[in-house]
């Protein structure tokens, strides 16, 4: 197998690959994989089929996904956002739903089982997982989505799935600003640095690839450090943040576990030591 091929973004195996490698890799079998959706609120998506294997990246309510392979309570998968390419349980995944017609607004909020705050919540959903609406009606004021099996969602706390929910990716993120730290989270439960520029940078409409050194080696164009302005990305070896003006930046640190604001050049004093100097600049 030709290890010029990255495996988070290329599916194949000596046994299985996906059709679009036929002739770039061997294997036994190609195949185009099956549509399917992420049933799950937040579904981590691993290298390998084990829950002891950590966490590359994670899938939301309601994104589309090829399976490739079922076997053994696992589904083999590509993300249909991004390309990535991982295992998932198997039943994180159903059959094609209707499509989406809204996506979550808001970093958090509750499905609840009917259209009243009072009623027990059904589960909870990031910002990015997607949703198809049945309808709509209203509670002493508040007005709820309808969705399928009798559930329901606070209609403002949705946009339609069409169009993105503002234009300001840096705005954006700072509205997760203490959120947990999580390596490979991409929801408002938990993120990480890259997760953080990528979820944001969605949901302003633009796509970025998952992983920090994806985003450092492909996404926009390179800056010099004298240049850096509101939006901009800089760069450490394995880590991401986002210029929030000239002299401050916003990431999901391992540091303070969160994500969190903090000065440039305190950023780069502190990672220095640890990790050396930043590796690069870009805007995206």
């Amino acid at each position: 197998m030709p290890e010029a091929l990255d495996r988070r973004l290329n599916a194949y195996r000596e046994d299985l690959a996906e059709e679009r490698l036929r002739g770039l890799v061997e294997a036994k079998r190609f195949v185009e994989g099956a549509p399917a959706t992420v049933s799950t609120p937040v579904t981590p998506l691993r290298a390998r089929p084990d829950p002891g294997c950590g966490t590359d990246t994670e899938l939301l309510y309601g994104e589309t996904v090829r399976v490739l392979e079922v076997a053994h309570g696992w589904a083999w998968v590509k993300s249909d956002l991004d390309g990535y390419v991982g295992y998932v349980p198997q039943d994180a995944v159903a059959v094609p739903a209707a499509p989406a017609t809204h996506i979550i607004a808001v970093p958090r909020t509750f499905v609840y089982r009917g259209a009243d705050l009072r009623f027990p919540q059904a589960f909870a959903l990031s910002m990015g997982s997607r949703l198809h609406v049945d309808g709509e009606t209203e509670t002493r004021g508040t007005r709820y989505f309808l969705l399928d099996g009798g559930l329901a969602v606070v209609a403002n706390h949705c946009a339609p799935a069409s169009a993105p929910i503002g234009d300001d990716y840096v705005a954006i993120a700072t509205r997760f600003l203490e959120t947990p730290y999580l390596w490979g989270g991409r929801s408002g439960f938990g993120i990480d640095c890259s997760g953080l520029v990528q979820l944001a940078m969605q949901m302003a409409g633009r796509s970025a690839p998952r992983d920090s050194d994806m985003q450092a080696s492909g996404l926009g164009s390179v800056i010099a450090r004298d240049d850096l302005r509101r939006g901009d990305l800089v760069f450490w070896k394995g880590h991401v943040a986002i210029m929030e003006d000239e002299k401050s930046l916003v990431h999901a640190s391992g540091h303070t576990m969160t994500v969190a604001r903090e000065g440039l050049e305190d950023a780069i004093r502190r990672i220095g030591w640890l990790y050396g100097e930043p590796t690069g600049y870009r805007r995206p």
